[in-house]
């Protein structure tokens, strides 16, 4: 195998897991913050409080029953999918075991805010670099590929639309909802882009030139 692919794939290999762990990361400050959590994260909210699921475990269930449904609907997952669907449960397990940031909940409202904000920040850093390495859509991505293409939507519809229902169906089991669920919601977008853009990157981790619009 030649030396410079042997770079390049550990060099995506690299790239995917420190995404996924960065992914994580974020994850776990916008629970600490406690202002509310993404979308489907309300679900996996919602899951643990009626099984006895931990939030990890909640969260790989969910992305195996995703990929199972886009399987079955003709989608194989990546390597990279395999992972998303693995990793992020269990280290936003293993970060919310160690007590970290337990506090944090009752901290000023700024204090709180700044938390939610960096995690939204760090959760798009995650994104990029894990989608930017071209090792297969996260459980979630794949889904939403599927709705579009079958249904002929846009992508943005399509996320909206498995976005919201993942969120209702969270809200229905109790999960956390709060300014934090609209804030993901309207600054995960823009800060994935930041971050393709900072990195001078395509989603498929291509690079691009920095005067592209």
């Amino acid at each position: 195998m030649p030396a410079m692919h042997v770079r390049s794939v550990c060099l995506r290999w690299s790239r995917l897991l420190v995404g996924l762990a960065l992914f994580a990361v974020g994850t776990f400050m916008t629970l600490r913050a406690r202002l509310g959590i993404p979308p489907w994260d309300v679900l996996h909210d919602g899951l643990r409080r009626h099984t006895p699921l931990t939030f990890g475990l909640a969260t790989i269930a969910v992305g195996v029953a995703l990929v199972a449904a886009s399987l079955a609907a003709g989608l194989k997952p990546g390597p990279g999918t395999l992972a998303n669907m693995v990793l992020i449960g269990v280290l936003v397990d293993l970060l919310l075991s160690t007590g970290v940031g337990d506090a944090a909940g009752s901290s000023s409202l700024a204090v709180r805010l700044a938390l939610c904000v960096g995690g939204i920040a760090v959760i798009g850093l995650g994104s990029a670099l894990y989608i930017g390495a071209g090792l297969g859509a996260g459980p979630r991505d794949g889904l939403m590929v599927i709705i579009a293409t079958r249904a002929h939507l846009r992508i943005g519809i399509a996320r909206a639309l498995i976005e919201g229902s993942a969120l209702l169906a969270g809200i229905l089991m109790g999960g956390a909802v709060g300014v934090g669920t609209a804030l993901f919601a309207l600054g995960i977008g823009p800060s994935v882009d930041l971050w393709f853009r900072v990195f001078r990157m395509g989603p498929s981790g291509q690079k691009i030139s920095s005067n592209t619009p």
